[in-house]
Order: structure tokens, then sequence, then C-alpha cells
């Protein structure tokens, strides 16, 4: 089913207004987690972080990450707001456990390109001129 996604992804990639519709959907999926433990509260901190990113790619604003990451990536994000999915998220208890699983494993897997870009963040929003330099 993912390799479903993957396939969409890279077309997506090219179409910003459907990318902004799927980054809006999935930011509102994530931000409906509860915060009962800090395992969710991470998985939803870099679920947003990752929709910062896409964004950000989108925008042009960044661009040192693969093309894979980016599609597997938006692949994620796919899977994470399109209500058929392997476990149902109407389901109480164990409804959002195949999203969060499929977060984990991204996180885990692309920690790397996850990094780079909250560095590059980080750096934009540094106050280059308070020490002269831009």
């Amino acid at each position: 089913m993912f390799k479903k996604y993957m396939g969409k992804a890279g077309g997506l990639l090219t179409k910003p207004v459907k990318v902004g519709l799927l980054l809006t959907t999935a930011y509102g999926k994530l931000v409906d987690v509860e915060r009962g433990e800090s395992g969710f509260q991470q998985l939803k901190n870099a679920g947003l972080t990752l929709i910062r990113l896409v964004k950000a790619y989108v925008n042009g604003d960044y661009r040192n990450v693969s093309k894979k990451s980016m599609i597997v990536g938006v692949a994620v994000l796919l899977y994470l707001v399109t209500p058929l999915d392997i476990i149902p998220d109407f389901i109480p208890g164990i409804g959002l456990l195949d999203d969060l699983s499929l977060m984990a494993w991204f996180i885990d897997a692309f920690h790397k390109e996850i990094t780079k870009f909250t560095d590059w963040e980080a750096d934009q929003n540094f106050d280059h001129y308070r020490i002269g330099s831009f």
C-alpha cells in the first residue's frame, strides 16, 4: 500500500496547491494527537517538522534534501491523511497505531535529513545582523 503513496508523492511535489492541502490536513491530524506520553509528543513534533520541511522545499526555500527523502516524506503524509489505512483511525485506542508506527519509522530512517533541516531552520531564525554578517 505504501508503494502506491510513493508513486503519488513524486508527482505531488510539483503541485504546490495540492501539497498545501496535504500539509494542512496532515497538520490537523497531528495536532489532534493526545499528549499523554512523551513518545507521542516527540512523534507529533517530528511530524510538524516534516510538514515545515516539505513546505520549505516546495516554496524553494530549502533544497538541501534528497529527492528520494522528499518523496518518502510526502508519501508518509499521504498515508497519514488517507482515511483508508491498515488500521482505521476511528477504532479507539489502536486506530492511530499504524500512523504512529509509520511516523516512527520515517523519523528513524531520515533522522539525518530532519536534523539538517532543523539546523537550517534554526540558522534562518538567527539574527545575523547582531554580529554584522549576512
